[in-house]
């Protein structure tokens, strides 16, 4: 019998990103809502209780609410959103993270899909940390270049609207408080003491995705090159189909945001001088940055190939 997927709040950017991977599989039997019945609690509930797997592609509070409703204890959810990343009882769905994340995720019956920033900044320090060379208390700063297309339906508008604000034509710098909501698991999964300063930027193209950190060599916890940090960086993610490290120095000596667009691969970039490194992980926002991610994570969690229907 076919695994029965759901998914709550399909006509956001990340669950039509989901719906689009999975419509084509016939190894999955999708189940679908009436379309007037998108917001009716009880009919909601039912299809996430038929469901093996529930995808929630929701605000926040609405997840929390999601949750709630079921009750099948066959049910297994992946949250889209930012509530339950930093949650007890919840697996952060990186399954590159340890060697240990994967088997986490495959018997979990509760997955936080990472942030998309998120997933940039712990590609890089989470290893860097585990092995000795970022200490957890390190002063990071780290900015984010993504495409406008994680802004969701009404920011895909506005840039898309030929009428638009010239502003648009520039990059937009945010959350200037400096407390953007990815940082708790940013901080958390990474295992750090001290909060990161993180800059996330929105640029004018629709897909795609850079994170940068900038590292002092003599601040570090061991006395390492940029060319030790990619290998150490290589070692660390050997084997690994969808997370791979590219060989030092960058191609050109230059990055572009937009290089693995398209795909549900990250690619980390190691760069710098004799005192000064930085890392930049390369990916796809609406990929390893969400929707790709979390349908990774459901082939896991259904002991499927996790790369079925992302290549």
């Amino acid at each position: 019998m076919k695994p029965k997927v759901y998914i709550d709040g399909k006509d956001g950017t990340t669950g039509l990103q989901i719906y689009e991977r999975l419509g084509k599989r016939d190894d999955i039997d999708l189940l679908l809502i009436d379309e007037d019945k998108r917001k009716d609690p009880a009919a909601r509930k039912a299809l996430m209780d038929a469901a093996d797997i529930v995808f929630l592609c929701l605000p926040d509070k609405a997840a929390i609410e999601a949750v709630e409703l079921v009750e099948s204890p066959t049910t297994r959810i992946i949250d889209a959103s930012t509530a339950h990343r930093t949650a007890d009882g919840w697996t952060y769905g990186y399954p590159e993270l340890s060697k240990t994340q994967r088997a986490a995720i495959a018997s979990s019956k509760r997955v936080a899909n990472p942030g998309c920033h998120a997933t940039g900044f712990i590609s890089s320090v989470a290893p860097l940390v585990k092995l000795g060379i970022v200490p957890p208390d390190y002063p990071l700063a780290v900015y984010s270049l993504t495409g406008y297309s994680g802004g969701g339906k009404k920011l895909i508008a506005e840039y898309e609207d030929e009428h638009r604000d010239p502003h648009h034509d520039s990059h937009r710098i945010y959350g200037l408080t400096l407390q953007h909501k990815h940082l708790p698991e940013m901080q958390k999964v990474c295992g750090l003491t001290r909060t990161p300063i993180f800059s996330p930027i929105l640029g004018d193209f629709y897909e795609g995705m850079a994170t940068t950190i900038m590292l002092h060599r003599d601040l570090l916890a061991k006395d390492v090159s940029g060319q030790d940090i990619q290998a150490a960086l290589a070692e660390y993610y050997a084997g690994e189909h969808f997370v791979t490290v590219a060989p030092y120095g960058g191609d050109e000596n230059v990055l572009y945001a937009s290089t693995l667009a398209g795909t549900n691969h990250l690619k980390l970039e190691v760069c710098g001088n004799e005192s000064q490194i930085s890392v930049t992980a390369l990916f796809d926002n609406l990929g390893k940055g969400a929707s790709g991610a979390a349908v990774q994570n459901m082939n896991i969690m259904l002991g499927l190939d996790e790369k079925t229907g992302l290549e």
